[in-house]
């Protein structure tokens, strides 16, 4: 049993209120403010947080019929191979229910294109955040925002301090639907459409999941490959964990309270791919903790961008 979410109502309304403020502030503020932060945009992490406060199991969800899906593949694969299409991929994100948003990040300056589902139909596919600077190079995956707590926020943290990266994160408790939107066992979904073709595109993949302490007491840390084969970049992210304190379960050495994702649908599309795909669980204890998840966001950086 997972640690309980706290009630969305009053956070998700004061989440809702700075948002807000955030995309009309340089409206607002155009006497004032100089050019360089009239176009700053809007902060993706207030979005995002936005989405997981809302997200409930009684909430809609359906998944993406064929042709919504071949779109999601072509949208990902422009994201990569054509990283100035701009108006064209907003578009077919828009075809797909996803609000654009373009800016620089607050906290990197990096730009950024944040394509949004608000879940207001049933189409609650998440969030594709995506680095502009650079051609992307890795996938940070939150199958499970909101259910495993904090996830979505160290991959928010990974994000900034991984350049080249592109966020994608469920849009849906992954309870909803009678469990439908558990995407991480779904491969019907479009998360599911978007993280394949971003594999078969050559990023590698990292997903992130959380465990209840208890639930395997003597670890901090499970990292795996799921059903792919076991990768020089998972050994390094494991002994970095370690070396950043963490007691860390490898998962091609020891058995690890079957956290080791070898049934996750999108890793056994890496597998078949020959494409790098770790499977990250950590514990409550880690996850709670702001500094644990930048110390943890902070090793994960580093053995990612290893060329």
């Amino acid at each position: 049993m997972r640690t309980p979410l706290p009630a969305p109502s009053s956070t998700r309304r004061g989440l809702f209120a700075a948002a807000t403020l955030a995309l009309l502030g340089a409206g607002a503020c155009a006497d004032a403010e100089p050019k360089s932060e009239q176009q700053r945009g809007p902060d993706p992490e207030l979005l995002i947080d936005e989405l997981t406060a809302g997200l409930s199991r009684d909430n809609p969800y359906r998944d993406p019929d064929a042709g919504e899906r071949a779109a999601a593949q072509r949208a990902a694969r422009s994201l990569v191979t054509e990283p100035d299409a701009g108006a064209d991929l907003d578009r077919v994100f828009d075809d797909l229910g996803f609000r654009a948003y373009h800016g620089a990040d607050p906290v990197t300056g990096r730009p950024f294109s944040l394509y949004l589902a608000d879940g207001s139909d049933d189409r609650s596919w998440g969030a594709v955040l995506v680095d502009r600077s650079t051609t992307p190079r890795t996938v940070i995956e939150v199958p499970h925002p909101g259910f495993d707590i904090n996830t979505e926020k160290l991959g928010l943290v990974l994000y900034r301090k991984a350049p080249a990266s592109v966020l994608l994160v469920a849009g849906a408790h992954r309870q909803a639907a009678d469990g439908d939107a558990d995407v991480a066992h779904n491969d019907r979904s479009l998360f599911h459409a978007l993280a394949t073709e971003f594999a078969d595109n050559g990023l590698d993949q990292i997903q992130l999941h959380g465990f209840a302490d208890r639930n395997l007491p003597t670890s901090d840390a499970v990292v795996s490959t799921g059903s792919a084969p076991v990768t020089p970049v998972a050994r390094r992210i494991a002994d970095g964990l370690s070396g950043a304190g963490l007691n860390t379960c490898r998962a091609w050495v020891k058995k690890c309270g079957q956290l080791e994702g070898k049934t996750n649908e999108q890793g056994r599309a890496a597998a078949a791919l020959d494409a790098v795909f770790i499977h990250l669980e950590l514990s409550w204890s880690v996850r709670r903790d702001t500094e644990a998840r930048s110390r943890v966001a902070t090793v994960l950086a580093e053995q990612l961008t290893v060329t």
